[in-house]
């Protein structure tokens, strides 16, 4: 079955390091802007390597210091089921590279459990349902977030929801276990496509010459069955921020040159 998404755009940075410091820039005017207006705020974070360098972009911002960060909560679409200090843990990075520099009240940030206490990973995943539920309204089990960032694959994994298996079509609960991931490490926690779909804003990051064929197949409405990223959209948009290498079968037509 193919699904085929509407509104759909394609931003184009010229390299790595320009497009982190691009969607930083966003990020943090999204943000302030929210939390400016008294409102609280909701971003799910993703891990990888562009993950994080938006993160450290923004963190060396001016505009970072402007924003009344006690009203932003950070969540992540999935976390690697390993130690806390693990390098592999999306948490980890993310705290390096931005969080624990922030005035954010230690609540506002609902990581999941790691693997050293004590819990399994289906407690730690059960545990991250809970806490999603906490904030859950309009009768969802989850936040609305304003900003769910997601990295894309090579095979056009989103999240820990990979091509071809069963946790891309749970759609009664918030959050998988995931085990013998084809990505290492094997054990992760994700969230599920209903909750990534409730976002109002869906910003994938992605960049290099081995992203182009994932990043072509989701713009064309491949099956999210085969290709997760083709099925993630937010609900007021859904944005591609790629570099010139990963935008070579990108229809022109796509292409956002205002955003």
């Amino acid at each position: 079955m193919v699904e085929a998404w509407a509104e759909k755009f394609v931003v184009i940075g010229p390299d790595p390091a320009s497009l982190a410091a691009s969607v930083a820039d966003r990020f943090l005017d999204r943000v302030g802007k929210r939390a400016g207006e008294g409102k609280t705020v909701h971003v799910s974070l993703t891990g990888g390597s562009m993950g994080a360098a938006v993160l450290s972009a923004a963190s060396r911002s001016a505009e970072v210091n402007k924003i009344d960060w006690s009203l932003v909560h950070f969540w992540w679409s999935d976390e690697r089921f390993v130690s806390r200090d693990d390098t592999d843990r999306n948490e980890k990075q993310a705290r390096e590279a931005l969080l624990d520099s922030l005035d954010l009240p230690a609540e506002n940030i609902h990581a999941i459990a790691a693997a050293d206490e004590g819990g399994t990973l289906d407690d730690a995943a059960a545990a991250y349902a809970r806490e999603l539920a906490s904030f859950g309204r309009d009768g969802r089990l989850w936040p609305s977030f304003d900003i769910c960032f997601l990295g894309v694959g090579p095979d056009g994994h989103i999240a820990s929801l990979f091509p071809d298996r069963g946790e891309i079509h749970i759609t009664d609960a918030a959050t998988v276990v995931v085990r013998d991931s084809p990505k290492p490490p094997p054990e992760r926690v994700s969230m599920t496509r209903p909750v990534i779909n409730d976002s109002k804003r869906v910003w994938m990051v992605l960049t290099g010459a081995d992203k182009a064929s994932a990043l072509g197949l989701a713009l064309a409405g491949a099956s999210y069955s085969n290709v997760p990223a083709a099925g993630a959209k937010g609900r007021k948009r859904t944005v591609f921020f790629v570099d010139e290498m990963a935008a070579e079968k990108v229809p022109h037509e796509l292409i956002d040159r205002e955003y």
